[in-house]
């Protein structure tokens, strides 16, 4: 079993403590966190053993999980690379895109793995239909939620919007050609609600709106390509699947068929898949814990990472412009 370490023990922290521990693929040998208070409460609370400085924690493990805010991510990742630790890295990976380069340089380097926690990769709704969305030529994503001050650190570019840019870029087969973008700060310092469009070299073109300001939660996803549309609800955890076909011979009375201008014929055919409950985090870190296993390249790796922050950061830049 491979010894592990969490770094943070905030709300996402605890959780990933508590899956560690349940986990037949990690031992969990403790954590640190800088808030002398709150640490020693999750100690006391579960019994996890809490290490009293970054390095301590780092000497002690296998794999570091950080789960610390994202202005740290850099410093605790380095530490952990330089001494030969694999690690496990909450989105966004780094502040800044040359962070994320910089750790990318290091982990190869020091012939470490690394997974980036772009969680809705593990979302069972996406893993059902992931296979079946196929050169898809237009995306539409929602992704809103209701005002939380946890977050609000950050542009909502790289807080919700970053989870969809992950997705989208592991689907579309193509490099990003331009990326335009748009947000509005009403309660934050930083945007709290935005909306962006990438343009792929293949001609795909994804539409994509962040909110953390929404009267309501909403995590959609569409995907249009040739002869289907998919729906994928990360939210509700469901999704909808949409073919057309050539309309056979003998069609069945009841069959849905749409007729073109051109007097084509096309039958409507509803692909929905059995979605597989699951816990999306604890999946993340076996994921990963098999990676290192047996030397293979994690589902999310560190230069998936830092491309899904490249365009979230080229869109964060258009806001200035």
């Amino acid at each position: 079993m491979l010894k592990v370490g969490v770094l943070g023990a905030g709300h996402l922290g605890k959780i990933h403590l508590r899956l560690l521990e349940q986990s037949e693929k990690y031992k969990l040998v403790g954590f640190f966190d800088p808030f002398t208070e709150n640490a020693k409460k999750v100690a006391d609370e579960f019994g996890y053993k809490l290490f009293n400085s970054v390095e301590s924690l780092i000497d002690a493990v296998d794999v570091v999980d950080i789960v610390t805010p994202t202005l740290s991510h850099f410093d605790c990742a380095k530490q952990a690379i330089e001494k030969g630790k694999h690690i496990f890295i909450e989105k966004p990976i780094t502040k800044t895109v040359l962070e994320a380069e910089a750790i990318r340089t290091l982990a190869s380097q020091h012939h470490v793995r690394g997974q980036v926690g772009h969680v809705e990769r593990f979302n069972p709704a996406f893993t059902a239909v992931k296979d079946m969305i196929e050169a898809p030529m237009f995306i539409e994503t929602h992704r809103l939620a209701e005002f939380n001050p946890r977050g609000t650190d950050v542009p909502v570019v790289l807080d919700l919007m970053i989870h969809d840019i992950d997705i989208i870029l592991s689907v579309v087969n193509s490099p990003v050609k331009n990326v335009h973008g748009s947000g509005v700060s009403v309660i934050s310092e930083t945007p709290d609600i935005a909306n962006a469009r990438i343009e792929f070299e293949n001609g795909c073109v994804a539409n994509l709106t962040s909110s953390r300001i929404s009267m309501k939660n909403m995590r959609k996803s569409r995907f249009f390509q040739k002869d289907a549309y998919i729906s994928v609800d990360f939210l509700e955890k469901t999704a909808e699947v949409v073919k057309m076909k050539d309309v056979p011979k003998n069609p069945d009375e009841f069959a849905m068929i749409l007729q073109n201008a051109e007097g084509v014929k096309k039958q409507i055919y509803f692909d929905n898949p059995e979605i597989k409950s699951n816990n999306a985090i604890l999946d993340e870190l076996e994921t990963f814990a098999d990676a290192i296993n047996n030397d293979t390249t994690p589902i999310v790796s560190l230069k998936q990472g830092a491309a899904a922050l490249r365009v979230a950061q080229q869109i964060i830049d258009c806001f200035d412009n």
